[in-house]
């Protein structure tokens, strides 16, 4: 017995140490790159196997007449590869788990037009950094503001998803267009308390009060704002429009019947009522693309015990719709007949209830498309699908926003 245990124990032991070995090494693959190049330093061994904490300098050279679109690493994630990008033309990747690494180009026309800043930080209410980016035509002045709230379930993706959404509706050089970030639901930020549907919301006012406040720096009017974003996107975008008469600072759910919602940023000389009332009559329309109105998804904070129905209708855009005769909003729908994820009954809900409140409301379903038509990242596939549908329709959304922003 006493040698059969030992032997056991060996066994163990060796295979402990295998899997210790195993998990000191990660497989690092390179992407094919087309319209320009990148190298990596140190050179990937054969069999691309390296130890983990490498840490790869990353150099991208894109070809003539070409930019750089991003330079980025993927991981497998919840639907399919997730990208971790890179907007300068060299950049580190340090190797902890499996991970592909890449760039992307793009033909120089895409950008010609207009200057880009990246990463302007409103508020750190946690671990993460909350940022947003700036796309501006070249000698922007006085410029209406469209803001773009990127999706991901509210929990995955950043603001970059949504830069060829942003590069469209800057077309033309009618709008300067912010793409902003967000807390990501729950703990997946990391941080010991988890964030809840109505902190998200509270992030995306925070992010526009910021961009309000900094609106001439960027050629734009902190007086002429339109919302649009995608999938969570779209119903953050329907909330931010719908939900102002909100902001405030009693709480959401402390005291009975309240459910304000407290920026996370705010300017230092301003009060939350002023910012309130600045942006009633700032955000005059908003364009939710197969966004999430209603319904079981939207829990005003799932984890809490005291959270109850009426919490969860406060953070629903189809039970926050203010009356035409208050304050009109209109809106801009839109749905793929393909969408896996969003049905034309929850939009045609929504559409429904915004007329009974006499809001003007547009609703296009998109023959073909699936969900996420308005993402861009570095894969082929989802280039193709926004070049097939994204663009299209991005410039109708930019007829929207003109017949009121101008």
């Amino acid at each position: 017995m006493k040698r059969s245990t030992a032997s056991i124990f060996t066994a163990i032991a060796i295979a402990a140490a295998s899997t210790a070995l195993a998990q000191d090494s990660f497989k690092v693959a390179l992407d094919e790159a087309t319209n320009g190049s990148f190298t990596i330093d140190p050179a990937l061994p054969a069999g691309g196997m390296v130890p983990s904490g490498t840490v790869f300098t990353v150099s991208t050279k894109p070809d003539k007449g070409y930019a750089l679109d991003a330079g980025y690493y993927s991981v497998a994630g919840q639907w399919g590869a997730m990208y971790h990008e890179s907007m300068t033309p060299t950049f580190e990747v340090v190797i902890d788990q499996e991970k592909n690494i890449g760039a992307s180009f793009i033909e120089k026309s895409e950008v010609g037009h207009i200057d880009v800043t990246h990463d302007i930080t409103y508020a750190q209410p946690g671990k993460k950094t909350l940022k947003y980016d700036i796309f501006s035509p070249k000698k922007a002045k006085d410029l209406p503001i469209i803001v773009i709230i990127h999706g991901g379930g509210w929990r995955t993706n950043n603001e970059d998803v949504m830069r060829g959404l942003a590069r469209e509706l800057t077309r033309g050089g009618k709008f300067v267009v912010a793409s902003i970030d967000y807390r990501w639901a729950g703990d997946a930020d990391g941080d010991a308390t988890s964030s809840t549907m109505y902190n998200i919301i509270e992030d995306c006012y925070g992010a526009i009060a910021h961009i309000m406040e900094h609106a001439a720096d960027y050629g734009g009017d902190s007086t002429r704002i339109g919302v649009t974003g995608d999938s969570a996107g779209g119903h953050l975008s329907a909330s931010i429009s719908l939900m102002i008469e909100r902001i405030g600072d009693g709480g959401f759910g402390v005291e009975d019947g309240v459910f304000e919602f407290q920026p996370t940023y705010l300017p230092k000389n301003k009060t939350v009522d002023q910012v309130r009332e600045e942006m009633l009559s700032a955000i005059q329309a908003a364009a939710p693309s197969y966004g999430v109105f209603a319904g079981e998804w939207l829990k005003a904070d799932a984890e809490n015990p005291k959270a109850t129905a009426k919490w969860d209708k406060a953070v629903q855009p189809l039970h926050s719709i203010p009356s035409a005769s208050d304050r009109a909003v209109p809106q801009y729908l839109t749905l793929g007949t393909q969408d896996p994820l969003i049905s034309d009954e929850m939009c045609t809900q929504f559409m429904d209830a915004l007329v009974a409140k006499g809001q003007r409301v547009q609703y296009v379903q998109i023959g073909g498309a699936g969900h996420a038509f308005f993402d861009w990242k570095p894969d082929a596939q989802t280039k193709s699908v926004f070049d097939k549908y994204g663009r299209y329709y991005a410039a109708e959304m930019k007829v929207f926003f003109e017949s009121i922003l101008y």
